[in-house]
Order: C-alpha cells, then sequence, then structure tokens
C-alpha cells in the first residue's frame, strides 16, 4: 500500500480525515525524521507504518471522535492556543498543528538540536502559527510564557505528578492539562491527588483508547485548571523528578 493511502487509512480507523495536502505534510515530516535521526537521537521508531500509528495518530486522538465528550467538557477549541511542554522531536504538537491548522502552537524542549529539527520541519512545510523555544520547562514557566495557553500537552514519559509541576504552569486559569500515557495511569492518578491540589488542577477524565494496527492501549488524561499555579512552582531543575509533589 502507498504512504499516502496507508495514513489516511489509520487515520480514518480513529475517525479522522486527512486532506492530501495534510497527508504529504505528514510524509515530508516522516521523512525529515527519519533522515535526521540518524544523525541524532529523536525517536526509537523509524518504520514508516509505526509512524504514522505510534506517533502521527496518537498524537492527533486529542481531536478524534472517541474523546469528544471530553475535549467539549475541557473547552477545547480548534482555535486554541497550545503549548507542547517536552515536545522532542515534536510530539503530539506538531502533528496537531497539522491536523488543525488553527491552532496556534508553541513547541518547547531543553535541546536546541531538536528545536532545530522542528524548525526545519515548519520551515519545509510552510506552517504558519506554530513556534519552537529552547527552554527547561521550568524556565519557560517563569516566562511570559507563563498561564498563557488555553492547552498545555505532553507525551512525555515522566510521572504524572512530575509532569504536572511541569505543564499546569503554562496553562490559563480555566485551560487543560492534556497528558499522553498508556493504557494503565489508575496508579499515576492516584499518586498525582496531592500535586493536582497544590498546582490548581482537578481532573477532568481519563480517555482510554486503542490503536489501529495492534498500535496498543493508551489513555489522554484531562486536568482542568482550577487556580493559579502557587509562584514557587515549578521548582528549580531536579528537584520535581526527585522528590515529587
Amino acid at each position: 500500500m502507498m504512504q499516502n493511502e496507508y495514513l489516511k487509512e489509520v487515520f480514518a480507523k480513529v475517525g479522522l480525515e486527512l486532506t492530501e495536502n495534510k497527508t504529504q505534510e505528514f510524509i515530508r515530516y516522516a521523512e525529515m525524521l527519519v533522515e535526521t535521526n540518524k544523525v541524532m537521537n529523536l525517536t526509537a521508531i523509524t518504520e514508516f507504518d509505526q509512524v504514522a500509528v505510534k506517533h502521527f495518530a496518537d498524537s492527533c486522538m486529542l481531536y478524534a471522535p472517541i474523546v469528544e465528550k471530553a475535549r467539549v467538557l475541557a473547552g477545547i477549541k480548534e482555535d486554541a492556543s497550545l503549548i507542547d511542554v517536552g515536545t522532542g522531536a515534536g510530539f503530539p504538537g506538531l502533528p496537531l498543528k497539522i491536523l488543525m491548522p488553527e491552532l496556534e502552537v508553541m513547541l518547547l524542549d531543553s535541546l536546541d538540536k531538536r528545536i532545530n529539527f522542528l524548525n526545519d520541519v515548519i520551515t519545509s512545510l510552510g506552517l504558519e502559527k506554530v513556534h519552537t523555544i529552547h527552554a527547561r520547562a521550568e524556565d519557560g514557566a517563569r516566562s511570559e510564557l507563563r498561564e498563557a495557553y488555553d492547552i498545555a500537552v505532553s507525551r512525555a514519559v515522566a510521572n504524572l505528578s512530575v509532569l504536572l509541576e511541569y505543564t499546569l504552569p503554562y496553562v490559563k486559569v480555566g485551560g487543560c492539562f492534556v497528558s499522553y500515557k498508556s493504557g494503565d495511569v489508575d496508579e499515576e492518578l492516584k499518586n498525582a491527588e496531592n500535586a493536582l491540589k497544590i498546582l490548581g488542577g482537578s481532573v477532568l477524565c481519563v480517555e482510554k483508547y486503542e490503536l489501529p494496527e495492534n498500535g496498543g492501549l493508551r489513555s489522554l488524561v484531562f486536568i482542568k485548571k482550577t487556580a493559579e499555579t502557587p509562584s514557587k512552582y515549578p521548582r528549580k531543575a531536579g528537584k520535581p523528578t526527585k522528590k515529587p509533589l
């Protein structure tokens, strides 16, 4: 099967329709990802079919029909301002931008080389209203980016308690943090109760879904920002990981 046909089919299986233009943008993104990965560690997933499912489709699940009720409950719109904290190779922020062009997207990462790669992709695809920033999450949260976004997202592998400290400071009161997680998040949610209370968040819901092509069980955790995050958070580099709230 041709790459464009496969990609459209994968997205169709989760209820998302890709135009030919968006399909070609994803294919170009995948090509640049694999090529750059030869000289810089961006991803362990390099086969196109796996990239399509586990990076592109998974990243775009925030706007899939299966999570529409959660999206409405969270007040997430198609033209929202969104920050991807610890974006890495651009997931989920850049696929979301390709899928939903009206999104205003900021991609934040602590490694300059990754930011340079993302800038190259953005330029190559001619994307607008998407920006990058080279910063540690705890430093960016003490800038004009603090409490400036409708949505924060992250696919980082850190524990939820740690992610909350790094991401909630970027979200406006009334906005939402969406954490991309594996299928089993119950224990993490329980352990994050104290962090939520301290940082000004509450769990709206958890949406679990199965990725197509045996991509595995995944979860989207929707966290509502209910109050301003105290100015002392996030703490200095390393502390959130060493001593989670």
